[in-house]
C-alpha cells in the first residue's frame, strides 16, 4: 500500500489527512482516506469526525474525500437568514449531533401504536374514511432527481433492469420504473404483473391501474430465475473476495502502524 499524509487546511491546526492507495486485491488502485487528530486519533468516516468535533466546527460543507470545503455548499449556508438569539428568550444551544430525519410522509407503511385500554376510550368511525382513498396518478415522478450515495459521498450506480421491463406513462425513465416496482413490492402483497390493459399505452390517464407499477405486462420465466440466481451467486462471491481483501489490508495496515510505533519508540529511547 502507498501512503501519503499531509496537513489538512480545512480542519484546525494539527489535523492531518492520509490517503492510502491499495496495490493488490480486487480493490487495487482504489484509495482510502483517513484523518488524524493532533493527538493521533484515527477517523475513517465523516460521521465519526462530526461526532468528535461536535459544534466546534461546521462540517456540512466539508468534503471528506478531498479534505476541502465545497464552496457551493458554503456559500449556500452563508446565504441563509440568521436570527438574533440575543434577546431575553434566548434558547439553549443545540448540542444534538444526530443526523436530521426526513419530515415528509413516507411512501412505505409505518408501524403505529394503538391504545385500546384507555378508561375513556370510545370508538368512533367515519364511513367515508373507511373507504380506501384513491391513489394519485404518476406519483412516482416525485422521486425524480433523488440519488443514493455511499459513506464516502460518492454516487452509487443504479440497478440495471431486465429488457422485458418497459415503462408506460409520460416522461418515464429507468429510475422512475425502478422506484415504482420497489414501492409496489413494499406497499402491497398482491402479485406484481404490470399494466395488463393494452389501452393504457394510448391513454394512461384513463386506463392506468394504480395498484400496479408503471410498466407493461411482463412474465417471469424459469430462465429469468436461473439468471438471477447466477447473478446473486456471482455478487456474493465478489463480496466475499472484497471483504477478505479488505480484512487483509487492515491487518497489514495495523502491522505497519505497530512497526512504525515501535521504531519511533526505539529512536526516542536511543536519543535519551
Amino acid at each position: 500500500m502507498e501512503r501519503k499524509r499531509w496537513e489538512c487546511s480545512a480542519l484546525p491546526n494539527g489535523w492531518k489527512r492520509e490517503e492510502v492507495t491499495r496495490k493488490s486485491g480486487l480493490s487495487a488502485g482504489k484509495s482510502d482516506v483517513y484523518y488524524f487528530s493532533p493527538t493521533g486519533k484515527k477517523f475513517r468516516s465523516k460521521p465519526q469526525l462530526a461526532r468528535y468535533l461536535g459544534n466546534s466546527l461546521d462540517l456540512s460543507s466539508f468534503d471528506f474525500r478531498t479534505g476541502k470545503m465545497i464552496m457551493s455548499k458554503l456559500n449556500k449556508n452563508r446565504q441563509r437568514p440568521r436570527f438574533d438569539h440575543s434577546g431575553p428568550n434566548k434558547g439553549k444551544p443545540d448540542l444534538n449531533t444526530s443526523l436530521p430525519v426526513r419530515q415528509t410522509a413516507s411512501i412505505f407503511k409505518q408501524p403505529v401504536t394503538k391504545v385500546t385500554n384507555h378508561p375513556n376510550n370510545k370508538v368512533k368511525s367515519d364511513p367515508q374514511k373507511a373507504v380506501e382513498q384513491p391513489r394519485q396518478l404518476f406519483w412516482e415522478k416525485k422521486l425524480t432527481g433523488l440519488n443514493a450515495y455511499d459513506i464516502a459521498e460518492e454516487l452509487m450506480k443504479t440497478m440495471d433492469l431486465p429488457k422485458g421491463l418497459q415503462g408506460v406513462g409520460p416522461g418515464y425513465t429507468d429510475k422512475t420504473l425502478l422506484s415504482a416496482i420497489a414501492s409496489a413490492l413494499h406497499t402491497t402483497s398482491a402479485p406484481i404483473t404490470g399494466q395488463l390493459s393494452a389501452a393504457v399505452e394510448k391513454n394512461p390517464g384513463v386506463w392506468l391501474n394504480t395498484t400496479q407499477p408503471l410498466c407493461k405486462a411482463f412474465t417471469v420465466t424459469d430462465e429469468d430465475i436461473r439468471k438471477q440466481e447466477a447473478l446473486v451467486y456471482s455478487v456474493r462471491k465478489r463480496l466475499e473476495e472484497a471483504l477478505m481483501a479488505d480484512m487483509l489490508a487492515h491487518v497489514e495496515e495495523a502491522t505497519v502502524d505497530a512497526v512504525s510505533l515501535k521504531e519511533e519508540s526505539s529512536s526516542k529511547e536511543e536519543a535519551l
